[in-house]
This record gives structure tokens, C-alpha cells and sequence, in this order.
């Protein structure tokens, strides 16, 4: 496996959801829950609209619990209000059953494969002129990274990759450890 690197640049990842924005919905759901949710690929690919929607409105917090899957450990994520506007913009636009994959393809009635959305991803990055190493955990890593960066644990991240070590994790979202990043904790009562 190549190493991939996470996208640190705000305005390129403001850039990358503009290009989705105007290519596809579908396409910028996936961006857009991947890096706020660092859900793996696999278990993204495999969720179904009723994971996310609940008839009337986007869910408060995504339950990952498939039985099939190696990738992620069950646990509950996060829809912030980024996830959610993504959503229903892209289920307003097509009428999907409740059981449909939530990355339908255009061919059939199947989840979009891993190549299309490595595709996807890549082909946006470099549309924006991101020259880095892209790929599906680039997705995660982004949201690794900017999540530290905004001052949330380390032990906290290492839950979510099942890692062993924070130098583990550092390592993994692309922080060295030896230069030091300022973090705001913002309050904001």
C-alpha cells in the first residue's frame, strides 16, 4: 500500500467540495463525510440511505455495527452540520429507497466500488491543483489532522484508527512531532 497524504490546506479542501459541488452531489457526500467523519472507505461504501436518514431528516449520529466488516470497530460518528447540508442536498435531488446504498452507482443497484471512488477523490484533488499522494485514507487523515489541529485528544484518535501508540497516530495524520503546532481551544461561551 502507498502512502497517501492528508489534504492540510483549508482553501484546497474548499476547493475540492466547489469542483463536487458542481459534478455531483454523490461525489461530494462522500467527500464530505469521509473528512468529517474518518470512516473507513469500506464502511462508507457500505452504508445504506436509512444509516444516515431517518425519514424526515439527516441522523444525529451515524452507527457503524456491520457484521461483515473488519474495517472499523462498531461505533456511533458524528453528522455535523457540513455531513448534514451534503446529504440533503443529495437526497433531495434523487429519489433513493431507504434500503439503497447511500453511494448508489449510476449502472446498478450496487455501492460504487472502491476504484470509482479512489477516482473520484483523486481526480477532484488534482482538479484543484493538490499534487501530494491522494487516496481513499487520505479522507480519514484529513480529518485526523484537522482534528487535532483543533484541539482534540490524541488518546481520542487513537480510539478511532485503533491505534497502539500516539506517535502511531501523529505519524498516520501527518503531524511530526517535533515541530510544534499551535492549537486553539476556543471555548467561545
Amino acid at each position: 500500500m502507498e502512502y497517501v497524504d492528508p489534504i492540510r490546506d483549508i482553501d484546497k479542501i474548499l476547493a475540492i467540495k466547489k469542483y463536487l459541488r458542481n459534478q455531483s452531489s454523490r461525489d461530494l457526500l462522500l467527500f464530505v463525510l469521509g473528512i468529517n467523519t474518518g470512516i473507513r472507505i469500506n464502511d462508507l461504501l457500505s452504508l445504506k440511505v436509512n444509516d444516515v436518514w431517518d425519514g424526515t431528516g439527516a441522523r444525529e449520529f451515524l452507527f457503524i455495527n456491520h457484521e461483515e466488516t473488519t474495517s472499523s470497530k462498531k461505533g456511533y460518528f458524528y453528522l455535523n452540520h457540513q455531513v448534514k447540508m451534503a446529504l440533503e442536498s443529495y437526497l433531495s435531488k434523487y429519489d433513493l429507497k431507504e434500503t439503497d446504498y447511500l453511494f448508489k452507482s449510476k449502472k446498478n443497484e450496487l455501492s460504487i466500488s472502491r476504484q470509482q471512488a479512489y477516482r473520484i477523490i483523486n481526480h477532484a484533488a488534482k482538479e484543484v491543483g493538490i499534487c501530494g499522494k491522494i487516496g481513499m485514507h487520505t479522507l480519514r487523515k484529513t480529518f485526523g489532522y484537522h482534528a487535532y489541529r483543533k484541539g482534540i485528544a490524541i488518546s481520542i484518535l487513537m480510539g478511532i484508527y485503533h491505534h497502539q501508540t500516539p506517535a502511531e497516530t501523529l505519524r498516520y495524520i501527518g503531524i511530526d512531532k517535533n515541530v510544534e503546532h499551535l492549537i486553539k481551544l476556543d471555548v467561545n461561551l
